[in-house]
């Protein structure tokens, strides 16, 4: 269920043109027997395990994995059972440089960092199978837009870790006096040795709750689930 402060914020956008036709868009896609994932009642999965005020550190992506079965609505997670895609390999190899003791699961499922208070978000929320992008400029990235805005506005203080190039647009408005910015490059193959490698983003991350008196994040997870 989605929690009470994104409920909210959902009902606010629900109201608006710009969320009509997106809404109407995905819906007469799904209807032609387009294939869009993650399913519908997944999309918002990400706002299900933290509330607004309860956000510790936002991971933000592009947009969900287009592959079946992969995409549950948490950024660069896919359900249990379904082979780890290149990004998350590539972020599991940055966590075994940047947090002492960290094993590297034999899964890709990261609810175990949502339920912790990590906002896994993608800036755009649905993709048609086997389209990357397909769904970006329909109207989601106001949406996250929005999202973004209240973190600003009415989070006390939380860390957004920000990967490519769309990710790093959303930091501009972010105030850093109040919150944590951690910008570099997607961990996808094709750039993670751009400077994702190394980035320490994790670390980095604990160290600012601890500094500002917030439980860190504990980062490992479940060999097997």
């Amino acid at each position: 269920m989605i929690k009470p402060q994104w409920q909210q914020l959902l009902n606010r956008e629900a109201k608006k043109d710009y969320y009509q036709n997106l809404v109407s868009e995905i819906t007469k896609q799904r209807s032609s027997d387009i294939a869009i994932f993650p399913a519908g009642k997944l999309v918002f999965n990400a706002f299900n395990h933290v509330d607004l005020t309860d956000v510790k550190v936002v991971i933000l992506g592009q947009d969900p994995y287009h592959g079946k079965d992969q995409a549950h609505g948490l950024a660069f997670s896919v359900q249990p059972g379904i082979k780890v895609p290149p990004s998350l390999v590539n972020i599991y190899k940055e966590l075994n440089t940047d947090i002492e003791g960290f094993n590297t699961p034999k899964h890709g499922c990261l609810s175990h960092w949502a339920e912790q208070g990590v906002l896994l978000l993608n800036t755009v929320l649905t993709v048609q199978q086997a389209h990357a992008h397909s769904h970006a400029k329909l109207g989601w990235e106001t949406f996250t837009e929005q999202v973004i805005n209240e973190l600003n506005e009415h989070n006390s203080g939380c860390v957004f870790i920000l990967w490519g190039a769309h990710a790093q647009k959303k930091g501009k408005k972010i105030n850093q006096e109040k919150h944590l910015v951690l910008a570099g490059p997607h961990p996808s193959p094709l750039s993670a040795y751009r400077g994702f490698f190394g980035c320490q983003h994790f670390s980095q991350a604990n160290t600012w709750l601890t500094n500002h008196e917030i439980k860190q994040i504990n980062w490992h997870l479940p060999i097997e689930i």
